[in-house]
């Protein structure tokens, strides 16, 4: 699945390199968190070193032969840092950035994901030069100033005792999907488990206190910040953590349930079809008896994914605005090209307490 954000980044880099910015002649160039489809292409491809905690992202750098790692490491000649959506995230960032560097600090977004905002903080504490706008974003730099701007640096975060980070998914409040859903999960539940898009572990770790037939619970989640907070978060020994993209089937991962409530948002882009990437993952790994529990906002057209990818679905009781299913019987790729519609799980032989 294409998470390519469209925003021209590397037509802004030349623009800069063009009118003044002057990059080390030697040293790593860190590219702080690039999506996957940019082009890094102004920088010297041997030089640069990606630095992103989505695994996807990685993925994608590290099959065009780019150094990747999941956190900075450092020092660095030069840091690119591409501004992500939250403020907090991103100045947690360029805080890190110009830490780990004595050269230029580059800063790119997107004005949708708060660019203008975030150069006008900046120029109030460093010399930064004159911003470049292109394709509805800006960039600009300024020569690091070391540890200045640690105050911006961000820290673990509390969720009614539940440790989040800015950036990651619902890090100052429990997602009310996500307990809805955690209220409706059976306590009856046994054997394999696991949860697509963890997060931080709430879920899993709401599921493992109520399900004591649970012999192993998977938490898979691609961002690897994430992931760190629900290490820290679900202690139970039956939990098994994995640093990977839930929009792909875990090899060799044979399932009785799967559990989500999958994003649907790239940046502050609706990207429903990641949704449904999350059910065609979740029904390659179940077993034929295998369920699936899943929470939606209410507008997500999840229905039709359900029906081509599981015998039966469900809509159990939810709230105005979200809504809950339970899918059973996971279609095989030959079968799920032919999907049964209209099916419908008999609600008093599913496996629920």
């Amino acid at each position: 699945m294409s998470l390519t954000d469209p925003a021209p980044r590397a037509l802004r880099l030349e623009l800069a390199l063009e009118a003044g910015l002057t990059m080390p002649d030697t040293g790593a160039i860190a590219v702080f968190h690039p999506r996957a489809g940019e082009l890094l292409s102004p920088l010297p491809h041997a030089r640069v070193a990606v630095v992103t905690p989505h695994a996807p992202d990685h993925a994608a750098f590290a099959a065009q032969g780019y150094a990747c790692t999941q956190a900075p490491q450092g020092p660095y000649a030069a840091v690119l840092v591409c501004l992500p959506r939250g403020r907090a995230e991103g100045r947690d960032l360029i805080a890190r950035a110009a830490a780990l560097t004595t050269g230029p600090v580059i800063v790119d977004g997107q004005k949708t994901d708060g660019a203008d905002a975030m150069l006008k903080d900046l120029r109030a504490r460093v010399d930064l030069s004159e911003a470049i706008a292109k394709g509805h974003g800006k960039i600009a730099w300024f020569p690091s100033p070391g540890a200045a701007l640690a105050d911006w640096c961000a820290e673990p975060g509390q969720v009614e005792g539940w440790q989040t980070l800015p950036g990651t998914f619902s890090a100052d409040g429990i997602d009310p999907a996500s307990g809805l859903l955690a209220q409706a999960l059976p306590a009856g539940l046994k054997g394999v488990v696991a949860d697509l898009g963890a997060g931080w572990g709430y879920l899993a770790g709401r599921l493992l206190d109520k399900a004591p037939g649970i012999a192993a619970l998977h938490l898979i989640e691609s961002d690897a910040r994430a992931l760190a907070c629900a290490r820290h978060n679900v202690t139970d020994p039956r939990a098994v953590f994995h640093w990977a993209d839930a929009t792909q089937p875990v090899p060799r991962l044979v399932l009785d349930a799967v559990i989500m409530n999958p994003p649907f948002h790239t940046g502050r882009e609706a990207r429903p079809q990641l949704g449904a990437a999350f059910i065609a993952a979740a029904a390659a790994m179940l077993k034929s008896s295998g369920q699936l529990f899943l929470v939606a906002n209410r507008h997500l057209p999840y229905e039709t994914a359900l029906a081509a990818h599981f015998r039966r679905h469900e809509e159990l009781p939810g709230l105005p605005g979200f809504k809950l299913f339970v899918a059973e019987g996971p279609l095989r790729a030959k079968a799920a090209a032919a999907p049964r519609g209209g099916s419908r799980v008999n609600h008093s032989k599913g496996r629920r307490a």
